[in-house]
């Protein structure tokens, strides 16, 4: 499915300045904020994108290689839907950060530690590396990838209690999630260590998950490659990493591009390189060769008193342009091929040609270092 455009997520115009771009956030982040809408995986599914344009279009550099490359752009230093190289943001950080750390909860009517939960009960992201070869990228291609992630306790239904029983109210935070300690003049508050900001513990926890509502297992993902990926670039696969404990929503996996070595093909952004070694004959006389390309082979003509060392074009025949129309070439470099075992019969053909003025390179009327001198001056 087509991955929508981030201006038309915060529903603002191309030329939208810094502030329109934050209240454009601001406005949807409390519309489909998950305290808001508890259960909602739609909503939730909404925040996450709304968070994930805004973080791009409020950065500068950001923005700018958006403006240029769209969400492919993204790719070389983040990814397809992607925050940044180093880690994938929260997109409850985002919001905390917009809004300030605290203060905003009380809209839901829930106070600052609603907002911790939430948090804290999405799973963690996982990151895996996909291998794909030349023709895969050229092609784009569909992979099945095996994982290991947290999935729900089947003992317990993900809730983390032992034989259905409930929770109660956190004796410590007494169902805040934080509590509160003086420092000074502050007051400062943190996360329930009891509760880890739950505001409620298990009266029996589940003997297979130990309270936690989850299991180590794997998953097969699907994943939908484009053509013209790049070594480094990723995708994201929403909500298919760690389940979140005691119910939790998922994370995403985020899939990591990796080009295989190619046996004869060099890539040069969307340019393909292929050596291809001829004859002197064939040199000098011309023919015509077949050659392999990334979807199959093509015929190539070698024109008369072709010099090693000439590059020859194939246009359209290298690498598809990612998210555009159009595709790279595939250079063909030509080098001409030195016979190393010779008959004496061979070893003859070669000196009789040798004596023919024709076979020898030209005299130039100035040297190499004349013309070096004359560029150079």
């Amino acid at each position: 499915m087509a991955e929508k455009d981030y201006y038309q997520v915060l529903g603002i115009n191309r030329d939208a300045d810094v502030n329109e771009i934050k209240k454009a956030y601001r406005k949807l982040a409390m519309q489909y904020h998950p305290d808001k809408n508890p259960g909602d995986k739609s909503a939730e599914e909404k925040f996450k994108e709304i968070g994930e344009a805004y973080a791009v279009l409020s950065d500068p550099q950001k923005r700018r290689q958006y403006d240029q490359f769209g969400r492919a752009g993204m790719r070389s230093g983040g990814g397809f839907g992607g925050f940044d190289s180093g880690g994938f943001a929260d997109p409850f950080d985002i919001f905390r950060e917009v809004f300030g750390g605290s203060g905003f909860g009380d809209i839901f009517g829930m106070g600052g530690s609603g907002r911790r939960r939430a948090a804290a009960r999405r799973g963690s992201d996982l990151q895996v590396h996909l291998k794909l070869t030349l023709e895969e990228i050229a092609k784009g291609v569909n992979k099945k990838i095996k994982i290991k992630k947290l999935i729900p306790c089947e003992t317990c239904s993900g809730t983390g209690a032992k034989d259905g029983s409930g929770s109660v109210t956190c004796p410590m935070c007494h169902g805040a999630g934080e509590v509160a300690y003086r420092q000074g003049f502050f007051t400062i508050s943190r996360t329930c260590s009891r509760c880890n900001g739950d505001g409620k513990v298990i009266e029996r926890l589940c003997p297979e998950c130990n309270g936690d509502g989850r299991v180590r297992g794997e998953a097969t993902l699907d994943v939908e490659v484009p053509a013209g990926v790049a070594e480094g670039q990723y995708l994201t696969v929403r909500n298919a990493g760690n389940v979140g404990p005691r119910g939790g929503s998922n994370g995403d996996v985020i899939v990591i591009m990796e080009e295989k070595a190619h046996g004869y093909f060099e890539r040069h952004g969307d340019d393909v390189v292929f050596d291809l070694h001829l004859s002197f004959p064939q040199l000098a006389l011309g023919d015509e060769v077949e050659i392999p390309t990334l979807t199959g082979k093509a015929k190539i003509t070698i024109a008369p008193g072709t010099q090693s060392g000439k590059i020859l074009r194939m246009r359209g025949k290298g690498i598809p342009h990612l998210n555009s129309h159009g595709s790279g070439d595939e250079l063909v470099r030509v080098s001409a091929w030195t016979p190393i075992k010779l008959t004496e019969k061979e070893k003859e053909l070669l000196r009789e040609l040798a004596r023919h003025e024709n076979i020898h390179p030209g005299k130039t009327d100035k040297s190499f270092f004349d013309r070096m001198k004359e560029a150079i001056l």
